[in-house]
């Protein structure tokens, strides 16, 4: 269950008399989620998302708040967060920062279409393209740096060729990343799972859940799509998905000559990542409410693929759209 606060259909009422939203019809907490609290609110207006968030640093939002209001206003398929009538958008509800959204149409999708991984690279590659001019700074909070550091909370818990297989990758991560030049560079959505987007039939209708988002390689971002988006259950790529969202991408932002070289290394980079990351989770920081982890050996798996088989070819850069 991801209402960790309830609220009551007063509390929200009078929540929504700081904006221009309407009155409250209806009041539906979300069961899906992992960190924050989450609403479906009805107005005479129309229909929204409050979200409160009940972890994390809330320093780290207003960073979170102009990031949306960027993609928004480069009209990104986004949700930009309602500001209230003095302006502002980031507010406090039952003593947790809260933010009200507009409720974007759609649904996860959980087996993604040729149509679907098309819209979603074409989406991400404007993204891309105009995230390298957001002034906003917060560093990626689940880099190489974070890799090499984290690893060792969680050797003790692993099989000796699993803790030798993840101290070679990282080793051979600093070598290569080390020595590479600086790859382009933006704000990232971090976390661009299919769970964090929402398609009317084919029809991309949003990107949701930037609080993984950051500021890093953009190659990062584009590996950690690509992982969950065109891999098959066994971790192997499928090469029509591959090829839809890559292509699609690659016209609205054509990867650099280094990005290209990288772009193996990347994918193993960043299955490692959330291998490690779902290892801490099990072993070393469990969620804070009752939840269930992700099994690590998911992406344990889909790394051994890659180091196995690699990346298919990059389908080439065609002329931006």
């Amino acid at each position: 269950m991801a209402v960790f606060t309830p609220l009551t259909e007063t509390q929200v009422a009078d929540f929504l008399e700081r904006f221009d939203v309407g009155t409250l019809r209806a009041l539906e907490g979300v069961p899906s989620g992992t960190e924050n609290s989450t609403f479906f609110v009805t107005t005479d207006q129309g229909r929204f998302v409050l979200t409160l968030f009940e972890q994390g640093e809330s320093d780290e939002l207003p960073f979170f708040v102009a990031l949306l209001d960027y993609f928004d206003e480069h009209r990104l398929p986004v949700a930009g967060p309602v500001h209230d009538r003095d302006g502002v958008a980031l507010q406090e509800l039952a003593e947790r920062p809260a933010l009200l959204f507009p409720r974007l149409p759609g649904r996860h999708p959980e087996s993604p279409t040729l149509a679907q991984c098309r819209e979603l690279g074409d989406a991400l590659g404007r993204m891309h393209k105009v995230s390298q001019r957001f002034e906003g700074q917060r560093p990626n909070p689940r880099d190489l740096h974070w890799l090499a550091s984290a690893q060792h909370k969680v050797m003790s818990y692993l099989s000796e060729a699993d803790q030798r297989l993840m101290g070679d990758e990282i080793d051979a991560y600093q070598g290569i990343f080390g020595d590479a030049s600086s790859l382009p560079q933006g704000a990232i959505h971090g976390d661009l799972f299919r769970d964090n987007t929402l398609f009317d039939g084919d029809r991309l209708g949003g990107i949701i859940d930037f609080y993984n988002g950051c500021t890093g390689d953009l190659l990062f971002d584009l590996a950690i799509v690509v992982n969950d988006w065109a891999s098959d259950a066994d971790g192997h790529l499928n090469q029509e998905r591959y090829a839809a969202l890559l292509a699609a991408y690659q016209a609205r932002r054509p990867l650099t000559e280094d990005e290209q070289a990288l772009w193996p290394v990347m994918l193993r980079m960043t299955a490692l990542r959330y291998w490690l990351s779902r290892l801490l989770v099990v072993y070393v920081d469990p969620p804070a409410h009752d939840l269930t982890p992700k099994d690590p050996s998911q992406y344990r798996n889909l790394l051994l693929t890659r180091l196995e088989h690699g990346a298919p070819p990059l389908p080439p850069a065609s002329q931006a759209l």
